[in-house]
């Protein structure tokens, strides 16, 4: 019986596994290629590719590549696209072949027909289900993640071969871009590569808190006007490469971009079911998304999305010129997303390209790629808080690589074309205007030139000149050292000298970093200069270029100032930074002032001069703040989605180092940002603070006006300088950027991509008696003493509007002051209650 069985069986499986046999013993054909554009050269994505007369067939990807693999050949293939002519191409009795497609577009296109169901277009119904379950798949719902990354990003000068009108050669840029090393790009066109660089790190993020850091492992970096790669490897690793299309919207180029995938997706795009595709082994709705409003600062694409679990697999968008992006003709993301273990989709690979504008007809363009890979995903293993402080940190060996390394992390081998750009590179920056060029920009965005061999910087360069009442003309040489003097110590200084006043000035300061992580450091200054009332670091902040204008012109109230500054500071976490100061000061003035002695001074003289000593605290809090090393200077990226707070306290010590006066001082500041969907973005900034003491009024508060004819962004742009005096205070400073929303719907000046903007500032405060009481009418020479004014309840305002983007640098601000304007205060100049002011950046 049991014999019987077993041939029973095995007869069973000769008859079931002769069929497979025989056709495993078939021959297997693979045809792979690409199916392009014949006109542009770009990939056709979607086309179909089959064997004529046989079933078998495929489609290609989103980049027109295919590939197929069949038992049985035939005589052609045929390839066809929607708006193209249907191509033929002969097959070869190969085992394996390559046939690249060529498709010529039609001539004419049929009108499309649109035939739905109730209820529209079947991709809104699509869409709906994956905005519901978007949460279920946004990688941001982990706990925690972690991954490797890669990252590679290329910057290259194209477009600079063309013929000009007139069939004329290319212009002077352009032949004398034509005479650099250069390479060929994909569309046959000479390109001159000006920067590569690869970073490798390991990326972290957790969600509550919400924290990232990135540990730069290694990195290398060669350009035009790069020297030292620290800075830049910070900036070009994975930090500054997230895109997720599951978040309302992506920030990208200082812009607010909708997401498809966002809570406004039905607002803001238009949706068609294009076809459904294979991808990874699971079948795909292709859905394409459009704008509603081709003006509107939007993406257009095609998103592929898992018809099982209505989840992101792939997404290819772009935003085109049309959209209010300064300096950019394309911005083209294309983006794979696969699925974890845990379930949820995740972006394994990014690229990001950018096609420049062209600022002028005919002129050299530049085109950015952005490279992006993720492997070894970890969730749902968060870190301690403190580990991810700082957010970016580079490892001590980060420069220390060779090829081998990279040729390991890489995810694909460089093309020969990739590797003769990283030679090419190096030899361009070598080129002796090449060099040049590269330094006049560095010493225009540093500000500081180095000195070479010395290891010192000359600058800054902006304050080397000033011309005043006071001075005369104003000379100043500064120098601070470098990492190559130091990583531990920072020396800085300046000497200057007035043809006037013939004084000398100085300041020394010395910087001592004790850790770099947390980031701590200790540090003396000693400064003896020229100083105006109501214009001080203090209220100016770290606007420089206002900081230099100041020194220029008629100076009112002027004085001398000799500061002795000690202060700790360190990075407690979480985005806290605390400083502590010690800080003497002298007031030695060179206008008509005195006061009366606090009534607790035993001499209660009538004086002109005074000392203070300062005990200052101030705790920063700035939560989603990235700051970068750049040396052994910290540069602040600024944050997006949340406020910063800053609570500064002052002590005066009386009888301690000579100071004259025991007083408090406690002011809190808020500074945020946040968008209003295509409305646009609003920045605003709150202020409060109070002296509940009784000091001269050089001590108090004085909001920064602005006496000239350019605006500035923390000041009060139609009050003057020192015009009002609080020691009880509370500001508000909003402004709102519509980014071209009404503008770009007007025809005639859509093209001009001007974006309009409202501003509006407010003011209130008072002075207590006590403080009006300590001036006197006379100081001990006889000399009628200048007093000072202050708000009554009706609060200083001012509003303003204005246009922003004229010539993709100038701002220009209509400014009304609506309180105080037929006064002319204290301060001798007449009130303006109207303004047009100018400013103008680099900005997209």
């Amino acid at each position: 019986m049991t014999r019987l069985l077993r041939t029973f069986f095995l007869f069973s499986f000769l008859l079931a596994g002769w069929p497979l046999l025989a056709t495993a013993q078939q021959k297997v054909y693979t045809i792979r290629g690409r199916v392009t554009d014949k006109a542009t050269g770009e990939g056709i994505p979607f086309a179909s590719i089959a064997l004529k007369g046989k079933t078998s067939g495929t489609t290609s990807d989103v980049d027109g590549r295919y590939s197929l693999q069949i038992r049985q050949l035939s005589d052609s293939l045929v390839v066809l696209s929607l708006g193209y002519r249907t191509g033929s191409y002969p097959i070869q009795s190969q085992a394996t072949q390559t046939i690249d497609a060529q498709l010529i577009a039609a001539a004419t296109k049929l009108q499309e027909v649109k035939v739905y169901a109730k209820g529209g277009d079947p991709a809104y119904r699509v869409m709906r289900e994956v905005v519901r379950k978007r949460d279920q798949y946004n990688p941001a719902q982990l706990v925690a993640y972690q991954y490797d990354s890669y990252t590679k990003i290329e910057a290259y000068i194209n477009n600079f071969a063309q013929k000009r009108k007139n069939n004329k050669g290319p212009g002077p840029i352009g032949r004398l871009l034509g005479k650099l090393p250069a390479i060929i790009d994909e569309n046959g066109k000479p390109a001159v590569p000006v920067f590569i660089s690869e970073t490798f790190s390991n990326f972290y993020a957790r969600t509550s808190p919400e924290k990232t850091k990135e540990a730069v492992l290694k990195s290398h970096v060669t350009g035009v006007g790069v020297s030292d790669g620290g800075l830049i490897a910070q900036l070009t690793g994975a930090s500054f490469q997230q895109y997720n299309f599951y978040r309302n919207s992506l920030y990208i180029l200082q812009k607010d971009i909708p997401s498809p995938l966002g809570s406004q997706w039905e607002t803001v795009y238009t949706f068609r079911l294009k076809d459904t595709v294979a991808l990874n082994n699971a079948i795909c709705f292709a859905i394409e998304f459009t704008p509603k409003r081709a003006s509107d600062l939007a993406f257009i694409g095609t998103v592929l999305i898992d018809t099982l679990h209505r989840a992101l697999a792939h997404i290819d968008a772009r935003v085109d010129k049309r959209a209010n992006i300064n300096f950019v003709d394309e911005l083209h993301i294309e983006q794979d997303w696969e699925t974890t273990a845990s379930g949820l989709r995740f972006p394994i690979q990014t690229q990001v390209t950018i096609d420049t504008d062209e600022p002028a007809p005919r002129a050299p363009g530049a085109l950015i790629r952005f490279f992006t890979f993720s492997s070894n995903i970890i969730e749902n293993r968060p870190k301690e808080l403190n580990f991810y402080d700082p957010a970016i940190e580079l490892a001590d060996d980060y420069k220390e690589t060779d090829t081998a390394f990279w040729q390991s992390v890489r995810p694909n081998s460089l093309s020969p074309d990739e590797l003769r750009a990283m030679h090419v590179v190096d030899s361009v920056r070598n080129v002796p205007f090449i060099k040049v060029a590269g330094e006049i920009i560095k010493l225009g965005v540093i500000g500081y030139k180095p000195l070479g061999k010395w290891n010192v910087d000359l600058g800054p360069i902006l304050d080397s000149y000033a011309s005043n009442t006071v001075e005369g003309h104003r000379f100043r040489l500064g120098l601070r050292t470098n990492t190559g003097f130091s990583k531990k110590w920072l020396l800085s200084g300046y000497v200057a000298y007035g043809t006037t006043d013939e004084q000398l000035k100085y300041s020394a300061n010395i910087e001592y970093i004790l850790s770099r992580k947390p980031w701590t450091v200790i540090g003396v200054k000693r400064s003896y200069d020229l100083e105006r009332v109501g214009v001080s670091t203090d209220n100016i902040g770290n606007n420089s270029l206002f900081a230099a204008y100041s020194r220029f012109g008629t100076i009112r109230r002027p004085y001398f100032q000799e500061e002795n500054l000690v202060y700790f500071r360190r990075e407690m976490g979480r985005g806290f930074t605390q400083t502590l100061a010690l800080r003497n000061r002298s007031f030695e003035p060179l206008f008509p002032f005195a006061f009366q002695p606090q009534v607790h001074d035993d001499d209660q003289t009538i004086r002109s001069t005074y000392q203070t000593t300062e005990l200052i605290s101030e705790t920063r809090f700035a939560p989603d703040e990235v700051i970068l090393q750049n040396d052994n200077v910290r540069v602040s990226t600024g944050a997006i989605r949340k406020p910063i707070f800053t609570l500064r306290y002052t002590l005066g010590l009386r009888n301690v180092l000579d100071g004259d006066f025991t007083y408090h001082r406690i002011a809190l500041g808020m500074k945020h940002s946040f968008r209003m969907g295509v409305l646009g973005r609003t920045y605003y900034t709150l202020g409060v603070g109070i002296i509940p003491s009784t000091v001269p009024y050089p001590l108090l508060y004085m909001p920064l006006g602005n006496e000239s004819s350019f605006y500035v962004g923390n000041a009060f742009n139609l009050m003057n300088y020192f015009e009002f005096v609080s020691d009880r205070w509370a500001t508000v400073q909003f402004e709102h950027n519509f980014n071209g929303l009404l503008v770009n719907r007007l025809p005639l000046l859509r093209r001009l991509k001007w974006r309009e903007l409202i501003t509006a500032k407010v003011l209130v405060g008072s002075v207590s008696a006590s403080n009006l009481a300590m001036i006197p009418a006379t100081n001990a020479a006889g000399q009628a003493v200048e007093g000072f004014s202050s708000l009554t309840q009706t609060p200083y305002i001012e509003v303003g509007y204005g246009i922003d983007n004229i010539f993709k640098v100038l701002r220009v601000d209509a400014i009304h002051r609506l309180t105080y304007r037929d006064t002319i205060g204290r301060t001798g100049v007449p009130v303006t209650p109207f303004a047009i002011k100018f400013s103008g950046w680099l900005a997209f």
